[in-house]
């Protein structure tokens, strides 16, 4: 049963970012569909931070009502319903409340992996955490580069996203096949004590870390094409660059987790993470059509490892699944919620001077407050511990 729950796991990994990159290669494509503006695109890049703040905090609580694996297999069947629904349709308003839905899917995903994670293999967490990062790099490498030859092939955006759904429902299948009774009686274990995650300087210093961390990656996906667009790169092009920031993910997915979990504390880590966005970031926003801004690409694909140090450590800063369930449901809730105006409030800058530089000088203000607040996170220190006693619920 195990081994079905890791095969499980990965294939839900795989889903978690399809329905977020393989919008930003055909965004312009979309927006000439839907006679969307930059705005509306705005709100359209923003939308998986605000369903991932919306659901991510709900989410421990239906893991504690449904069980752990029945939440995530409804998760990928909302995955798929969406992606299938917001490609059929013609109407602005309708795609944005699709791709809600498939967002939200994974919103309940990225809380629900780590619960099931420290709940079957609390001894093999490093290991466990480095496969599904890596997975999810995967997913989402895969939906940002085949985004356009899938359009290509198919000559119509609109199948080029839908048929990310089929990877929503392969996944469904190891779930299907668990017995019905270890799908629906497995909650996390009950603890009063973490719902006062929030009374907590962790709590509060890993949401804002995951907050900050949020901004820069969803600026990233739902923008760069564009950005790459304006240093005169082509739509293939474009596609290829976020095809290639993602994959390096991949290779950083399976290192970090790693090299996270051998250390009780992380400082080195993330001293080295961040550094590469302050000189990332001013080399993509000033290389042009250059070798300059290919060398900041890569350096931020490598700082965005700080996403999976931050998966990593739901895990280490807790003592118990329910304890990872609420951190993890806190900071992520909290985290998107912050997040979400960052794609937006790039969208309506560049509406308004139709030029980048306001956007790269918000994400270097990011990365700063993303350092200091992570200072915290990576400290030798557990959530429980920070609310002790019944009374803290």
């Amino acid at each position: 049963m195990l081994g079905l729950i890791v095969v499980g796991l990965l294939l839900a990994a795989l889903n978690l970012r399809t329905a977020v990159t393989s919008i930003g290669p055909v965004l312009s494509e979309i927006q000439n569909g839907l006679s969307m503006s930059s705005t509306v695109a705005g709100v359209l890049t923003t939308l998986p931070v605000i369903c991932f703040a919306a659901l991510g905090g709900l989410t421990p609580a239906l893991v504690r009502r449904f069980g752990d694996r029945s939440v995530l297999l409804m998760a990928l069947l909302a995955m798929a319903v969406g992606l299938i629904v917001r490609a059929c349709v013609s109407s602005v308003a309708v795609f944005l409340l699709a791709s809600g839905f498939a967002l939200a899917g994974g919103a309940v995903g990225n809380v629900a992996i780590p619960t099931i994670v420290k709940h079957h293999f609390p001894d093999r967490v490093g290991a466990l955490t480095t496969a599904y990062s890596a997975a999810l790099a995967v997913g989402a490498m895969l939906a940002a580069s085949l985004t356009v030859p899938l359009e290509n092939l198919t000559g119509e955006w609109r199948w080029a996203l839908g048929l990310w759904a089929v990877l929503a429902v392969v996944a469904m299948l190891p779930w299907l096949f668990l017995p019905k009774t270890e799908r629906a009686t497995t909650p996390t274990t009950t603890d009063d004590r973490i719902r006062g995650v929030a009374r907590s300087r962790l709590g509060w210093m890993t949401m804002i870390a995951f907050g900050t961390q949020s901004i820069i990656a969803y600026v990233m996906f739902g923008w760069l094409p564009e950005m790459m667009r304006g240093h005169g790169y082509s739509a293939a092009q474009a596609g290829v660059m976020l095809g290639v920031f993602t994959a390096i993910s991949i290779p950083i997915s399976i290192i970090i987790p790693v090299m996270a979990a051998r250390r009780p504390t992380q400082h080195h880590l993330l001293v080295v993470l961040c550094s590469s966005y302050f000189v990332g970031l001013p080399a993509m926003w000033l290389g042009g059509y250059s070798i300059i801004t290919w060398i900041g690409l890569v350096l931020v694909a490598v700082a965005m490892g700080t996403f999976p140090l931050l998966l990593t450590l739901f895990v280490l800063r807790t003592r118990t699944s329910a304890g990872t369930a609420a951190l993890s449901g806190f900071a992520q809730g909290g985290g998107y919620l912050l997040a979400a105006a960052g794609p937006l409030l790039v969208g309506i800058l560049y509406d308004a001077t139709g030029d980048w530089s306001a956007a790269f000088v918000i994400l270097l203000v990011t990365a700063a407050v993303h350092m200091v607040a992570g200072w915290t996170t990576v400290g030798d220190r557990f959530i429980e511990d920070e609310v002790p006693g019944p009374a803290a619920g």
